[in-house]
């Protein structure tokens, strides 16, 4: 190929180089700083100018919500584990605690989920995998509420919210394991059927 084609080939290579290596800063200043840290630092230790890093993320949310796709990989396993149990109730618990492990994945990260989950804005990039996590959540409730071990009122989103919350009372420290144990009871307590406490 000439190169005209080379050309061609150089600027999508570029391109997919420095989405990897913002994804890699972002990542790594989410872990030590929570997802409030500096875009300005992420764009440095990526290499690139704050510009390239808004064309890539328009804002906050997409930059976040591009890192958390790629940290999807441990929770869809987890995913696949939870699908060879038998006993919907224990896959529904497994799950919640899924979610939760995902959500403390970064000081900071309940809030612009629940924002997003809350606000159901199309434009908003957190929007559609809150919307996918709380379907599957959803899912894992009617299994368990027709094997007779969820309340029927208790939906899916119900408990996509209650796993953000224990998610933001482990990210802030507040509580050691075994209050974090107790607040999971707690919620467990809620949305089981009264015979299956």
């Amino acid at each position: 190929m000439g190169a005209d084609g080379q050309q061609g080939r150089k600027p999508r290579a570029d391109v997919r180089r420095n989405r990897a290596a913002l994804l890699e800063a972002a990542q790594r200043h989410f872990l030590a700083h929570g997802v409030g840290a500096s875009l300005e630092a992420v764009a440095k230790e990526a290499g690139v100018g704050p510009g390239t890093l808004y064309r890539h993320f328009p804002n906050r949310e997409a930059l976040l919500a591009a890192v958390l796709q790629t940290r999807s990989e441990e929770l869809v396993a987890r995913q696949a584990d939870i699908a060879r149990l038998e006993d919907a109730a224990e896959a529904l618990e497994q799950w919640l605690r899924a979610l939760e492990d995902y959500f403390s994945a970064f000081s900071g990260l309940p809030e612009p989920l629940m924002a997003a989950a809350r606000a159901q804005q199309p434009d908003n990039p957190l929007t559609l995998p809150c919307d996918t996590l709380v379907t599957t959540t959803d899912a894992y409730v009617r299994a368990a509420r027709l094997a007779g071990h969820v309340r029927p009122s208790v939906e899916g989103y119900d408990l996509f919210l209650a796993a953000v919350s224990v998610a933001w009372v482990r990210g802030t420290g507040a509580a050691d394991e075994e209050s974090l144990a107790r607040l999971r009871a707690l919620v467990g307590t809620g949305y089981r059927e009264r015979d299956d406490r």
